[in-house]
């Protein structure tokens, strides 16, 4: 009895410590604290170096060529300082990046690689070198198999731009990143969140969505995260929900064939030739009056065929309708001439002064226009 108890007991004690440990939110053990940085890899991290060597090499296109032999010194330098050395081949167009025995660092080989990727898709020195820092990541997306049609994957790779380029500055300025379309592929560079959020947009774009539905909701989050209350939260019900609309623009035929109703039975069995001529009642006729009835039928045709022919024919012949002729209208002709009228407007023409008025004259104008308006 005197155990049992003593079981008990511990049992007991056991569970008042469990009650009493304070209870730890995992929301907050997920999320990286404020400020928070990831100590940068030195020597003394790993002071013996490498075991083996690495190389990475990577394509490029021929428009390439010449900026990257104008700035592959910056490269070499850029690379030196993490101790991997850089190879530019001309006549194969590869790049190539390896370690050395100097080299500490196992992911410096890593952004060496990512680097040359980018520089082959047309993305600048002075953004390509930004992947040597610790927080910096980049991705390569494949968008030239997303669409099938190239005029339609032309249209909506355009629509990803924007504008003169707004869209993708406006995508820029919201995921801190630094995109860049190029044929086929779209190059970021930037940190991992945003990343994310770019290859969602570019996918999205691909399949016919708007990237402007993914900038509004991109706004949203960023003004949501500025709140520490609601960062833990849901926010499902402050994005916005798009409804997506599936118009089909395929052309409906000019003749739509009308499907009959669908019955078990067999259509009726179509009648024989021999069965239309004993309903006619040709079967039963000789065969010289079936020759008579034939030859009679032919003249018939022939008949018609000629007379059709005669008046297509004859159509030529056929005058067109002429307008009703109208009856010219005569023209009054004066040739007499009044003189006594001319020589009326000469004397006119001559008593007229020319030149301003005389005063006297003027104030009798004056004078009747006021009197004329007191008159009114």
């Amino acid at each position: 009895m005197a155990e049992g108890n003593v079981d008990s007991e511990h049992f007991a004690g056991k569970k008042r410590q469990r009650e009493t440990k304070p209870v730890v939110d995992e929301s907050e053990l997920l999320t990286v604290p404020d400020g928070w940085k990831e100590e940068p890899f030195t020597r003394e991290d790993n002071p013996k170096g490498l075991l083996e060597e690495s190389s990475f090499a990577t394509l490029f296109p021929k428009y390439r060529e010449a900026y990257l032999k104008e700035c592959w010194p910056l490269v070499q330098k850029a690379l030196g300082e993490c101790f991997v050395k850089a190879e530019l081949d001309l006549i194969e167009g590869s790049m190539t990046v390896t370690t050395t025995k100097k080299t500490f660092d196992p992911y410096a080989i890593i952004r060496a690689r990512d680097m040359i990727k980018l520089l082959a898709r047309s993305v600048p020195f002075e953004q390509a070198s930004r992947i040597l820092q610790d927080d910096m990541a980049c991705d390569i997306i494949k968008i030239g198999t997303l669409v099938r049609n190239r005029e339609r994957f032309i249209k909506r790779r355009q629509r990803l731009l924007g504008p003169k380029g707004s869209t993708l500055k406006a995508l820029e300025l919201l995921t801190n990143c630094y995109i860049m379309v190029q044929g086929n592929t779209v190059s970021a560079l930037g940190p991992f969140n945003g990343l994310k959020e770019v290859r969602k947009v570019v996918l999205d774009t691909m399949k016919n969505i708007h990237p402007i539905y993914n900038i509004k909701a991109l706004m949203i989050k960023r003004e949501l995260s500025k709140d520490p209350e609601l960062r833990t939260k849901s926010w499902d019900r402050f994005l916005p929900q798009f409804k997506h609309k599936n118009v089909s623009k395929r052309k409906e035929p000019k003749k739509k064939k009308i499907k009959k109703e669908y019955t078990p039975f067999p259509p009726p069995q179509p009648d024989s030739k021999i069965d239309k001529e004993i309903e006619s009642g040709e079967y039963f006729l000789k065969k010289s009056q079936k020759r008579k009835k034939k030859l009679e039928e032919i003249k018939t045709k022939q008949a018609e065929a000629v007379s059709k022919r005669q008046e297509e024919r004859n159509k030529a012949f056929i005058p067109p309708e002429e307008k009703p002729a109208m009856a010219p209208q005569k023209e009054p002709t004066s040739t007499k001439i009044d003189v006594n009228a001319i020589k009326e407007k000469v004397k006119k023409a001559k008593s007229k002064k020319l030149g301003a008025l005389p005063e006297s004259e003027v104030k009798q104008k004056l004078l009747m226009s006021d009197k004329k308006k007191k008159k009114k």
